[in-house]
């Protein structure tokens, strides 16, 4: 039984203002497995206090000192990444294999990135007579989300350090263990005081809080859209800085060519994995109409082979992460059945000999048409809706056929073709045969939020330009 009963803030972990506690679940047990401080605006208020105070030192820090404290961290962070992954395990019920490797991966390897791109930051930039200088933002709100949760605190706070910015992190309620552990990582590797803070709690007792103080200059929030709206309604009379990365229902325009089988079989695969808990999930698979029967085929088949069970195990995906999203998925599964899509694989109700834990089937719908509610809501499960599509230009035309836009797809093997179909795509993200790179920008169009993080692009979120004409003789 994990208890994280106190926050970081100004170096120090501390009580909090008031004593409330929050459980735990694992959600592959339905038991408690800890408890964290469920912190108020009095939290928030001494936290931002430490922030304002520290700000003054660090934002005029050298970036050999940011450069070294990065190190630090990497140092440090790798010490860690087995407890890391442990605590992921236990808190959102990622199979070992998956925490050990891309969710902790993920970590790291946005550090490596951040350092490189420190190394080589245009803080100041002459312009003919003028100067530009990109300054620290401020004192920074980071509300990150349970389902990448080392991912998320990663494209947040490294950017936030090295652009010489001072913090306020508030983790999901729902997944708090990693971000305490990540915490100790920076208090060990030499973080100043007061220019990282960690206050633990829920939206409404911390985020709104946040959001809303008026000592907070940017809010980088990752959720659900309708959370982000609530936070820059709340962020408004502020006129603070909000970037947001939200929802997404990601369209996966397969190609008819000669990788059509692999294709298919690989969205499957990637729409399952993390439990279907991903922004940027493939979760619409575009497919031409006249191999729908094939593409069936191909699908069940994949489906079948991801394995469902206990996260400790050796299983490809494990449970989601909790009742509430158990029961939104099973909702939605059976809306897919109601309104009248074909059922491929999976279905309502756990998988066969599962009898505890939010364990959802890995599920796959065909003829669904795009305005059929698994085509249109998020379901961040392992739901994939196939959709036929009679030529390129009527693929192009249902994968913007949305209210988001944070990420498309396009697979096959005629790479000109899908280059030319992914400039069409109204995305943030377009990844052609499953592409990663940790330097590319991440982020959305329309309700996918606003903003972009990774690499270099992450950096500019948190920066104001200053202008200083004349400044040449």
């Amino acid at each position: 039984m994990r208890n994280y009963l106190k926050f970081y803030i100004d170096g120090r972990w501390v009580d909090p203002v008031e004593p409330r506690t929050l459980d735990v679940e694992n959600p592959a047990t339905e038991e408690v497995c800890g408890r964290i401080s469920n912190g108020t605006a009095a939290d928030v208020d001494n936290a931002v206090k430490a922030a304002r105070k520290a700000f003054s030192s660090w934002s005029r820090s050298r970036r050999e000192e940011r450069l070294e404290l990065l190190q630090s961290i990497q140092s440090e962070y790798q010490k860690r990444v087995g407890e890391l992954a442990d605590a992921i395990t236990e808190e959102m019920g990622a199979p070992a294999s998956l925490a050990n490797g891309f969710q902790v991966g993920l970590g790291s390897g946005h550090l490596a990135a951040a350092i490189e791109v420190l190394k080589k930051f245009p803080f100041e930039e002459p312009r003919g007579k003028t100067l530009i200088v990109r300054e620290p933002v401020g004192v920074c709100g980071l509300i990150t989300p349970w389902n990448w949760p080392v991912n998320q605190m990663a494209v947040k706070v490294y950017p936030a350090l090295a652009t010489g910015c001072t913090m306020i992190l508030k983790p999901s309620e729902i997944a708090p263990f990693s971000a305490q552990i990540f915490t100790e990582i920076l208090h060990a590797a030499g973080v100043p005081a007061g220019v990282y803070n960690l206050v633990q709690g829920d939206g409404p007792g911390v985020g709104a809080a946040m959001s809303g103080h008026p000592g907070i200059d940017m809010i980088s929030f990752t959720g659900s859209t309708r959370a982000g709206i609530e936070i820059a309604k709340n962020a408004a009379p502020t006129v603070k800085r909000v970037t947001q990365e939200l929802g997404g229902k990601s369209a996966n325009i397969v190609l008819d060519d000669s990788a059509f089988t692999r294709s298919v079989a690989a969205g499957v695969v990637s729409m399952m994995g993390n439990s279907g808990q991903t922004c940027s999930a493939p979760s619409r698979m575009l497919v031409p109409q006249a191999r729908m029967k094939e593409a069936i085929d191909v699908a069940r088949e994949a489906a079948a082979g991801v394995t469902v069970g206990d996260p400790k195990g050796n299983f490809a995906i494990g449970p989601v992460v909790s009742r509430a999203q158990f029961e939104k998925i099973q909702g939605l599964i059976q809306k897919g059945i109601d309104e009248g899509a074909t059922l491929v694989a999976g279905g309502p109700g756990r998988p066969k000999g599962l009898a505890k834990g939010y364990y959802v089937q890995p599920t796959v719908f065909a003829d669904v048409t795009n305005d059929m509610t698994i085509a249109r809501e998020e379901i961040f499960g392992p739901v994939l809706a196939m959709i036929g599509y009679k030529d390129v230009d009527n693929a192009v035309e249902i994968a913007n056929d949305t209210d988001y836009g944070l990420a498309g797809y396009v697979s096959g093997a005629d790479l000109d073709k899908a280059r030319a179909i992914a400039r069409r795509i109204r995305a943030g993200w377009i990844g052609i045969n499953n592409g990663f790179d940790f330097n590319a920008a991440f982020g959305g169009y329309k309700k996918s939020g606003n903003g972009r993080e990774w690499g270099e692009f992450g950096f500019h979120e948190y920066v104001e330009i200053k202008s200083i004409l004349g400044y040449a003789p």
